[in-house]
């Protein structure tokens, strides 16, 4: 029976096309790919009971790295018995992610709950610390974990056959749209997110599965606009960051900057918004600040 891969649309803050999660089906094995976040739990939890597949079916989640739109879910699938795939970096802050959400809270204040829901810890027998180049089995088939910094330490790009789900490290990109790198703390690296970017176009691979959003077939170009566009991007910053200017003085002005760049590609309306929700810009303005700090010190 051939693999099927079923994208997920999980309607973020009710946006259609901005945060997937993936089912992936290899003879009588079903996997999740990526969970969202708990704010959208119910809906991910619909659409795999519609696709023949109801979570508790699920044995085993893979997930990109623990930013909550990408694995905010994980803890309600472990908690039903599957086991959770994920970055030996990541591992401590799924056992306790209390670090990890205090940290946010910080940052979204009111807005936590609606944006992400809950995150509770998960016991330390349902994680699997995954190796670089590392096979999971997976029905007939397997997925191999491909260690993808850049956009964060903890980030894997999972492959499976002809395949490669991407997570951020792929970059967002929504229907027509143009690609963009998500940026935000702490972890932005530019050179790692090269080499990974390098890596992925290396591998024997067809398509590629954004998490925001859907299927890329255009391999080399994609990866080669994202390349593009987030050196620039980290340009654009460096005289700004030079010149003490802060936060709350940059965001304004990279908003400008961005905003400019997807109008010019016909990205307004609805469409913008999606682009907005899913890789909002004054997130891209702090870790981007960030990476020059760590550069200077």
């Amino acid at each position: 029976m051939k693999p099927i891969i079923q994208t997920l649309d999980l309607n973020f803050q009710g946006h259609s096309e901005t945060v997937a999660a993936f089912l992936v089906v290899s003879n009588d094995e079903v996997a999740l790919v990526e969970t969202g976040p708990h704010s959208t739990f119910e809906t991910l939890k619909t659409a795999c009971q519609a696709a023949g597949h109801p979570l508790e079916t699920i044995k085993k989640v893979f997930l990109s790295h623990i930013h909550f739109d990408h694995a905010g879910a994980a803890w309600t699938l472990a908690a039903m018995g599957a086991t959770i795939y994920v970055h030996p970096f990541g591992e401590k802050h799924l056992i306790d992610p209390s670090k990890l959400y205090n940290s946010a809270r910080q940052i979204y204040k009111d807005e936590m709950d609606t944006l992400w829901g809950k995150m509770e810890g998960i016991a330390p027998e349902r994680l699997h610390a995954t190796q670089h180049g590392e096979k999971i089995p997976l029905g007939n088939s397997e997925m191999i974990a491909w260690h993808t910094p850049g956009h964060a330490v903890h980030h894997i790009a999972w492959q499976f056959e002809q395949d490669l789900f991407v997570g951020d490290v792929g970059g967002c990109k929504i229907g027509t749209g143009i690609v963009v790198p998500p940026c935000p703390p702490p972890d932005v690296d530019v050179e790692a997110w090269v080499e990974s970017i390098l890596l992925m176009k290396n591998l024997p691979v067809k398509r590629l599965h954004l998490t925001h959003f859907g299927q890329v077939t255009q391999i080399k170009k994609h990866l080669n606009q994202l390349e593009r566009r987030l050196k620039r991007w980290a340009n654009w910053m460096k005289p700004r960051y030079e010149k003490g200017l802060t936060a709350n003085e940059i965001t304004p002005q990279f908003q400008a900057f961005t905003d400019r760049e997807l109008t010019r590609y016909g990205i307004v309306g609805e469409h913008k918004a999606q682009y907005d929700s899913a890789n909002p810009a004054w997130m891209s303005v702090m870790g981007l600040m960030r990476y020059w700090h760590k550069k200077k010190i």
